[in-house]
């Protein structure tokens, strides 16, 4: 599921699933604007975060929940990963002969603040970390239109992303009503009936 300021999405208990997060989070962290220096402080922390739920005894049906969230008013990229399992995440220092157990240490490092809470429904816990990233940008303001009424210039949202409307035509010979045809700055077409809802940016914040 995913809106403005939010992603949530679950993995298998599988090692693919820790590049499977990344992907996801540069997706969601590129639609948001947000500057490189955040997202690979973000992706070092959900890594480690996923890998550590991945280890957690658990059954093996059991997902991992992971959800990214930003808050545009505190300066806060906020990254949530859910497991099934028991116990509390504990900060270890490891030896200099150790190979592994520095997970936590990197999350405690790059984090402005984190901790771990006990799921309210289910079994299990959700550990959390909170960056600063003052470079998020406000999210644009939004409304719902027919797409009859939209014009070449703005921006509307269609398969996952936001595309400029190069031209708009109306196609009155459409089986079932009249359908507008919207082209874009890049990629196909979009032929719809004209009475369907679509998300547009406001003018104001378009740019």
């Amino acid at each position: 599921m995913t809106s403005s300021n939010d992603l949530t999405f679950r993995l298998p208990r599988s090692r693919r699933s820790v590049p499977r997060a990344r992907a996801a989070l540069h997706a969601v962290l590129g639609e948001w604007g947000v500057g490189q220096e955040t997202l690979d402080t973000a992706e070092l922390v959900l890594s480690e975060l996923v890998t550590n739920a991945l280890r957690v005894p658990a059954p093996g049906d059991r997902q991992v929940g992971v959800r990214i969230s930003r808050s545009v008013a505190d300066g806060l990229l906020r990254i949530e990963v859910s497991d099934a399992g028991g116990g509390r995440p504990e900060v270890r220092e490891p030896g200099d002969d150790e190979t592994g157990g520095r997970g936590l240490l990197l999350v405690a490092a790059l984090a402005h603040r984190w901790g771990y809470e006990r799921r309210t429904a289910g079994i299990g816990k959700t550990v959390f970390a909170e960056l600063k990233a003052p470079d998020i940008p406000a999210a644009p303001g939004t409304r719902d239109v027919a797409a009859v009424m939209v014009r070449a210039g703005q921006q509307v949202r269609v398969w996952g992303a936001w595309r400029t409307v190069a031209g708009v035509r109306s196609d009155p010979y459409a089986a079932g009503g009249p359908a507008v045809v919207l082209e874009f700055d890049e990629g196909p077409s979009l032929r719809l009936p004209a009475a369907d809802a679509l998300t547009v940016r406001t003018e104001e914040r378009a740019g």
